[in-house]
């Protein structure tokens, strides 16, 4: 099982001091983060990919190649890969480029977004989002397995003979993971090509992204690639913990109700009735996270957002710490007692294989 951090790198201002982090203090702050995961004793961190205000993290290959540098054992992923407004020629050569800096420490999330105007920006068009979804990633999938390649499609252009360098180290290709809040096309496409399907299950009820899973699960069986119950799950959760519940909720309610994606929408308590969000203690939040696998069944990789809504960045790693110490060696240990055998661990590339996962 494979715990870690994903951030969608906002810029949203501090409530209570109506301050905003500069780009500059939030890409920084986004990197520290990211080594502090790994000090603490998490696996992974994800970054998402945005090319509008109010985020910052537009170049994904590049903060992740930097954290690699400053690290040893954490995965780096992404918690989106636009797979409809990249070209799939530069995804393959970029994430293998990477993937060598890294020595095998990279895999990435294949999505759609959700900002609809990203389309016209490169040069596509949103009404084909699906379309364009499936295309790059039937090419991007043959570009790192085939190293001359034929292709002809309907989004760009033709390639003949085409080789992808650099090759994927050791002739094994990055992990992948397709991500998705509504599609039962995007869990379709995990589920056929054997990769792993990711319920960014954030801001709607379990049940909903229950039956993505479901069907996830029982198509990547219909392909071939297993029994449902060996397919590769990933989960989204959000967490603000204290030792006391009340002193979280006092402090993360002012951040919630001002939030953009929050404010003027159900209530905290709502909200985290509803969906993963905890506020509150660690205790609260591991037997929360427990409640997933009654969901979702057994799965193999947890992330927490932790960094949104204009929290500081010292508030930030503190929840860090809490999930370090407190929070995943209880939920590595309730999960693995009652993992069944045939429930296969989180993705790692062979060349990682000498680090615990």
């Amino acid at each position: 099982m494979q715990f870690g951090i994903f951030s969608i790198g906002d810029v949203t201002p501090d409530p209570l001091t109506g301050r905003a982090p500069t780009e500059h203090e939030r890409i920084k702050a986004m990197t520290t983060i990211a080594v502090k995961a790994e000090e603490a004793g998490l696996d992974v961190f994800a970054t998402g990919e945005h090319h509008n205000p109010p985020f910052v993290p537009s170049s994904p290959t590049t903060m992740l190649a930097w954290i690699a540098a400053r690290t040893e054992r954490l995965i780096l992923s992404t918690s989106t890969t636009l797979i409809t407004t990249n070209d799939p020629v530069k995804i393959a050569e970029d994430y293998a480029m990477l993937q060598h800096l890294a020595d095998g420490r990279v895999d990435l999330m294949m999505g759609r977004g959700n900002t609809p105007a990203v389309y016209p920006w490169f040069g596509q068009d949103l009404r084909k989002g699906l379309e364009l979804a499936v295309e790059n990633y039937a090419l991007l999938h043959r570009l790192w397995r085939e190293e001359n390649v034929d292709w002809k499609g309907r989004f760009r252009a033709p390639l003949d003979g085409f080789t992808s360098t650099p090759r994927p180290l050791d002739g094994v290709p990055p992990f992948v993971w397709h991500g998705s809040i509504r599609s039962p096309e995007v869990a379709e496409q995990a589920a056929y090509y054997g990769d792993g399907f990711f319920a960014n299950n954030l801001f709607a009820p379990i049940e909903h992204f229950a039956g993505l899973v479901d069907l996830y699960r029982e198509r990547w069986a219909h392909h071939g690639h297993g029994t449902p119950e060996q397919a590769m799950v990933g989960l989204g959760g959000q967490v603000f913990l204290r030792p006391k519940s009340q002193d979280a909720v006092r402090e993360f309610r002012p951040y919630f109700d001002r939030a953009p994606v929050y404010g003027g929408g159900p209530s905290l308590e709502q909200f985290t009735e509803r969906t993963p969000l905890t506020v509150g203690s660690p205790d609260e939040a591991i037997e929360k996270t427990l409640t997933f696998r009654d969901a979702y069944g057994d799965y193999q990789r947890q992330l927490f957002v932790v960094d949104h809504a204009g929290l500081p960045l010292k508030t930030v790693l503190e929840q860090i710490d809490i999930l370090g110490e407190e929070v995943v060696p209880v939920l590595r240990k309730e999960m693995a007692s009652s993992r069944p055998q045939a429930v296969p661990p989180g993705p790692r590339h062979p060349a990682t294989l000498t680090t615990t996962s």
